[in-house]
This record gives structure tokens, C-alpha cells and sequence, in this order.
């Protein structure tokens, strides 16, 4: 039996506090990217009541990303926004969700996350990394993206200790979590256990935003 949209809502706010529990309710958060890193930031704030999602991504589920993306064996060859949305409508049946499936660019970003106060980076290569810096955080010359926080990652590849992943304030706007050094390429492999910690780095980086606590 799936509860009502209010007891869902009490029963949040009896867990976060009325107050708190209203501003994550009104949120908007934008994850672009939705593989080992974005689908567990979603997971994570679906669960805390964020109001709503956007998600972005162009690809897949592939037998591949089962060992650390938040997708079952079922979904495979699905779009990763049409598996993670029903994924995450199974846990908050009430979040409001939009979906593109495409790829992000310069071009495409202003209008993908107009609508967002926050942005996760969640994409797994670098160019794309640097891409989405350069439209958030170059927004005040360019204009891309205006007033947007930029939650980003860089690190997180290996079987190196959970305790290197941090999360840093590196402007007004701007956070990085990760240990910032280890590299897919170099290690070999990323861990479901890794690569979800520097994901609830991510999810719990965006709560202090919401509540309040802008430092890192």
C-alpha cells in the first residue's frame, strides 16, 4: 500500500524538522549525468523529499554499470532516464521529475537547468566535467547558466581509503568532492563502495546548501 502524498510529507518532516523539510519540498536539483555518480545523488535526495529532479543523460543501462549504478538487471537497454525515474518514483512517488534524454552542451545547458538552483556533475570523462565548469562558473561573463551552485566531482576510482574523499568550498558557488587525484584509467576500476561515497558527498553537499551551510 503506498502512502498518501501528506503522510509521506509528515513523515519527513518528523525525521528532518518542519522548516528544513519545507525548503528541500520546494527545491529544484539538476543531476547531468546519471551513471554511478548521478544515479546515487538522485537516490539520496529523492529520499531527503527534494521537490524536484532534472535529469540528464543520453545513454543506456548497460550490464557494465550494474556494479555501482543505482539500475537492476531487468532495466537493461533501457534510457537511464526512463529506468531511473521509475526507479525513483518507486521510492518517492510523489517527486516531481523531468527527464531529457540528450547529451549536455554549452549550447544545450542554459535550458536544461534553467529551472534548477543547484546543479550535480555527475559525468564520467573529463571534457564533459570541464564543459559544465566552464558553463556554470563562466556565467558570469558568458551568461550560460546565471546564479546556479555547481556541485562537481573528481576522484573517486580505486580500492583507496573512503576517508580521502572530501568535499571543497573552492568558490562562492562551487563545491568538489573526491579525493581529486585517483583516475579510472590508473586504478582500474571504479567500486560501488567508492564511487557511492563520493555521491552522498555530492547529495549531502547539496542538503547544506539548501539548509543553510555554505561551507565546506
Amino acid at each position: 500500500m503506498i502512502p498518501t502524498q501528506s503522510e509521506m510529507y509528515e513523515a519527513l518532516c518528523a525525521r528532518h524538522g518542519e522548516e528544513l523539510q519545507a525548503k528541500l519540498s520546494k527545491s529544484t536539483v539538476a543531476i547531468a549525468g546519471l551513471g554511478g555518480l548521478g544515479s546515487n545523488i538522485a537516490i539520496a535526495l529523492a529520499r531527503m523529499g527534494i521537490g524536484k529532479l532534472i535529469l540528464v543523460d543520453f545513454d543506456s543501462v548497460d550490464i557494465t554499470n550494474l556494479n555501482r549504478q543505482q539500475y537492476k538487471a531487468c532495466q537493461l537497454g533501457m534510457k537511464k532516464t526512463d529506468a531511473l525515474s521509475k526507479n525513483l518514483l518507486e521510492i518517492a512517488p510523489y517527486i516531481n521529475l523531468e527527464a531529457h534524454c540528450e547529451r549536455v552542451t554549452e549550447q544545450s545547458a542554459p535550458i536544461l537547468f534553467k529551472d534548477a538552483e543547484i546543479i550535480c556533475e555527475a559525468f564520467d570523462n573529463a571534457e564533459s566535467k570541464a564543459m559544465l565548469v566552464n558553463a556554470v562558473l563562466g556565467s558570469s561573463v558568458s551568461g550560460t547558466v546565471p546564479q546556479k551552485y555547481l556541485v562537481a566531482a573528481s576522484g573517486m576510482a580505486g580500492k583507496g581509503s573512503g576517508n580521502l574523499i572530501k568535499t571543497r568550498k573552492l568558490s562562492q558557488k562551487f563545491y568538489l568532492c573526491g579525493d581529486g587525484t585517483s583516475d579510472v584509467k590508473k586504478e582500474g576500476c571504479l567500486y560501488a563502495s567508492r564511487v557511492m561515497l563520493c555521491a552522498a558527498h555530492q547529495a549531502n553537499t547539496v542538503l547544506r546548501i539548501i539548509a543553510g551551510f555554505e561551507e565546506a
